[in-house]
């Protein structure tokens, strides 16, 4: 059966002495970054009651928050939903993030408290500040799944497709390259069409973006989710879905009761 050759990319960027610098952390610093410059510009335009969503210097402070929240709720969820036994069986495995093995709905359930502690402190609209960031997180999921690929992880389903790739670590059998799909999708596509409820005027609805992107985000992830490979360890549940399709039910519902909501209350 004929496949695309796998690039087989360095996982390491940059090699100083003892010191490496990974492409899967460089993903995360770039998607921060960018993300960070996007929203200072979304936060100067103007709200409801035409004053700037969020002072510049607000949204300078949440970057901090925003990248505890990422790394320590995406290790963490992933530790809990994907693999417990191997992390309790080997404890300091759990801090090795440089290996991958970081889930998005943990690291969505570490950036919403960030949010809500973030808002509390500063006196803001947690509502607010949520529309914001949820305009930015694909970019960080673009750059995410680069890396997933980059890596050789996640990789998809047996595929007799022209761009079918093998993947080093999945033995001979060429396989649907998933990560590129869920970067187009969850990244590119999503990113494109909240720009575009931006440019509509979502911002002066308080939950439209935020809910328009989780419904995105869950409907993209359970599509892509027919195409990956599910986890090793834990495979196909009740016999034909995956973990990933499962925690995409809950984010699909409240990103629905979100855009009701901002429908309603305009």
């Amino acid at each position: 059966m004929l496949a695309l050759a796998f690039p087989n990319i360095d996982p390491v960027a940059v090699q100083l002495g003892p010191f490496a610098v990974r492409w899967y952390a460089l993903a995360y610093v770039a998607g921060i970054l960018l993300g960070w410059w996007v929203m200072i510009r979304l936060a100067a335009l103007p709200g409801r009651d035409g004053q700037p969503l969020m002072p510049r210097s607000a949204v300078d402070d949440f970057v901090v928050w925003a990248t505890l929240g990422i790394v320590l709720g995406g290790r963490i969820g992933y530790i809990l939903f994907y693999d417990l036994p191997v992390f309790l069986a080997h404890p300091l495995s759990m801090l090795e993030i440089w290996h991958g093995g970081m889930s998005f709905h943990g690291g969505a359930t570490g950036v919403v408290a960030a949010i809500w502690l973030f808002a509390r402190r500063r006196k803001l609209s947690f509502v607010r500040v949520g529309d914001l960031v949820c305009v930015v997180v694909p970019i960080g999921l673009f750059f995410g799944r680069l890396a997933n690929f980059v890596n050789g992880e996640l990789w998809g389903r047996p595929a007799d497709v022209p761009w079918a790739m093998v993947f080093p670590r999945a033995g001979d059998i060429p396989r649907h390259p998933s990560q590129l799909y869920e970067a187009t999708l969850e990244g590119l596509v999503l990113f494109a069409v909240l720009m575009l409820l931006v440019r509509g005027g979502a911002l002066k609805r308080p939950g439209l973006l935020a809910g328009s992107f989780l419904t995105g985000y869950a409907l993209a992830r359970m599509f892509c989710e027919l195409f990956r490979e599910p986890d090793v360890q834990l495979g196909f549940l009740f016999g034909f879905t995956t973990m990933g399709q499962l925690l995409s039910v809950p984010v699909l519902l409240a990103g629905l009761y979100l855009i009701w909501r901002a429908k309603s209350k305009s």
